[in-house]
């Protein structure tokens, strides 16, 4: 699985309340949930008005660490973000993300990629190619299973898809 994407920096200890602010709780729809995708990170307000399908999320560490609130992840998937990167995540989102089918992949070089790089990655490999610099970097390709449950979409239709066999 490769995917192709621009780079929207963010720093460490983004926070699950940041990423998608409690007052959109009651939202159930994902396109819905998507247009407020990152709204409480400060200076990054309008995120999700200017992010475009298939682009690629770079942050620090600790991505993702508060509360377990699964409607993170699913609003950058909303938004139509492609995959994370990041130097590390915070237990609970990483499993979460896995959950949903959204692709996940941490990389201790991310401070070498910045806002706007085009990015081609593989999953599988963990390869993370920076088009514009000609600079590849290595990053943690997912386990077999996590690679499977992103190929299915997530864990319920990887489960479903496992109960038919």
């Amino acid at each position: 699985m490769k995917l192709k994407g621009r780079a929207w920096k963010f720093g460490d200890n983004i926070d699950t309340d940041q990423i998608f602010p409690g007052a959109y709780l009651t939202l159930t729809d994902i396109e819905e949930m998507g247009k407020h995708a990152m709204e409480g990170v400060p200076g990054k307000e309008d995120f999700a008005k200017k992010v475009r399908k298939g682009d690629i999320i770079v942050a620090g560490k600790n991505f993702g660490c508060g509360s377990s609130r699964e409607q993170a992840p699913i609003a950058i998937k909303g938004c139509g973000v492609s995959l994370i990167i990041a130097k590390s995540f915070a237990r609970i989102f990483y499993r979460n993300a896995v959950n949903i089918g959204l692709p996940i992949m941490e990389c201790k070089e991310v401070d070498r990629i910045d806002e706007g790089d085009l990015l081609e990655v593989d999953l599988e490999k963990g390869d993370i190619y920076i088009a514009n610099k000609g600079l590849t970097l290595k990053g943690s390709p997912l386990t077999s299973l996590e690679f499977e449950i992103m190929r299915a979409g997530g864990l319920i239709p990887y489960l479903k898809r496992e109960i038919k066999r």
